[in-house]
């Protein structure tokens, strides 16, 4: 007869791959799937025969531009390309060398004109299996000096993830202050802080259980992405089976983690300090096995554009409606696991206190086991969506969003899974909403800066309990 914690354990998985398999089929029934010819209507993709040409169109109070076209023409021929519903335009070129991108003013929405009229139409140069900007600034003529040209085609946007990280459809750099847009960044700060708490709730959960701060979690993040991405555009299969078969593989890859590398270290009784830099070695590890196999580039899950919802002054992709839902019921399921479960009042006995946990009858190793591979997961299922969301990964895109996670579990108290949740949503709702009064370049800034006074005031963080020194 089996017993009551091996019953219990059943139930867990089972209850939590069941509402995994749920939410999933959910999501990727409701974001688009590639197709044959999606990537003719959709975003250029740079490739060895291709190049791009790029750019975003939006009025003078920021909103998206729709439907404005533009003709590329150069050595390739010429190309014709309009704007979509989140003003974004893409025009591939077969053949390097310099492109004259013309705007039709035509073609602008009413009352709208270009900044610099001078800059239109203007050239920049492409090479193949890369991309290039050309930006068309809206609003009222004003004097261009010199050189303004290449600082506005500098400025464009790229398509790596590196760029794109906190950086979603609808948001925009800083400018006058308005209503609509203090509640399109609220709304993209939210959503953003929802998928970084996936993450960041993993790593609270190896820290509480083993005092260790991963520093090679951001690639678990990336890998999850990137198995997306291999599943999608170079194995053809469905997104919902990509999707699977990443959050399976970053559940595996958490597995092979402790049981090769972090067990030995325990049982051998390596510092925690000395584990913490095998981390930082094998984070960089990861980071160029990625870069060498699929290169520097931006890599899209999916190449079609996302549908536009319009709910009042707020637009939003319909992908992070449904990642925003997705992640709400995955956290929701976690929070269950640990409260509800013996395994979660088990994993939260070994968080609190190792030694008594394994005096009062409790595998302390196999709770670790399972802390690494329900992180894991979480932090592939989270890249999944954020690389939906950002409509762009790449190699370093977990890098890029570690200095966030660690911030987001600090500021909610360390070892707190509930904290990380609650850091996360302050970090994202910062990170957007620094966009209000400072250029967004600075936005992650403002999120730390936001940690450092909470810190200041409540060492403990939000959720956080303070302890007796002496």
């Amino acid at each position: 007869m089996r017993s009551a914690a091996t019953r219990d354990r059943s139930t867990a998985a089972g209850v939590l791959l069941a509402l995994g398999v749920l939410v999933l089929t959910t999501l990727f029934t409701l974001v688009p799937a590639p197709s044959a010819g999606a990537a003719a209507a959709g975003p250029c993709v740079a490739d060895a025969a291709t190049g791009c040409i790029n750019g975003t169109v939006t009025t003078a109070d920021r909103q998206p531009a729709v439907g404005v076209v533009l003709e590329v023409d150069g050595p390739g021929g010429t190309v014709q390309a309009s704007t979509g519903t989140d003003g974004r335009w893409s025009a591939p070129v077969t053949a390097a060398g310099q492109y004259t991108v013309t705007l039709d003013t035509t073609t602008l929405p009413p009352g709208e004109q270009l900044r610099d009229p001078s800059g239109n139409p203007r050239t920049v140069t492409v090479e193949l299996g890369s991309s290039a900007g050309a930006l068309f600034p809206l609003g009222e003529p004003a004097g261009t000096a010199p050189g303004d040209q290449a600082t506005d085609d500098a400025s464009e946007p790229s398509d790596d993830a590196s760029s794109d990280v906190g950086a979603p459809v609808g948001s925009s750099a800083s400018g006058s202050f308005s209503w609509s847009r203090l509640a399109q960044q609220a709304t993209n700060g939210l959503v953003f802080g929802v998928l970084l708490a996936l993450a960041s709730v993993g790593l609270s959960l190896i820290y509480g259980t083993t005092g260790l701060s991963n520093f090679a979690h951001g690639e678990q993040v990336t890998l999850g992405a990137i198995m997306a991405y291999v599943g999608c555009q170079l194995l053809h299969l469905p997104l919902l089976v990509s999707g699977l078969i990443a959050v399976l593989v970053g559940a595996a890859s958490g597995w092979v983690q402790d049981a090769g590398l972090w067990h030995p270290l325990r049982r051998r009784r390596v510092g925690i300090t000395q584990q913490m830099i095998v981390t930082i070695g094998l984070s960089m590890a990861l980071q160029y096995t990625y870069q060498f196999f699929l290169g520097g580039g931006q890599l899209r899950i999916v190449t079609t554009n996302p549908t536009m919802l319009t709910l009042g002054p707020v637009r939003i992709t319909m992908t992070s409606v449904v990642s925003l839902v997705l992640s709400a019921l995955v956290l929701a399921a976690v929070a269950w696991f640990l409260l509800g479960t013996r395994i979660g009042r088990a994993t939260r006995a070994v968080s609190d206190n190792p030694a008594l946990a394994s005096a009062s009858g409790i595998t302390v190793d196999r709770i670790v086991r399972l802390v690494w591979v329900l992180g894991s997961s979480l932090a592939a299922l989270g890249g999944v969506l954020m690389g939906l969301y950002l409509n762009a990964t790449n190699w370093n895109m977990g890098g890029a969003l570690l200095l966030l996670m660690f911030a987001a579990v600090t500021l909610g108290g360390l070892g707190q899974a509930f904290g990380a949740l609650a850091g996360s949503i302050v970090i994202g709702l910062v990170v957007e909403m620094s966009n209000l009064v400072i250029p967004s370049d600075m936005r992650y800034a403002g999120a730390l800066l936001i940690l450092i006074l909470v810190l200041l005031l409540r060492p403990q963080g939000i959720l956080g309990r303070a302890e007796r020194i002496g």
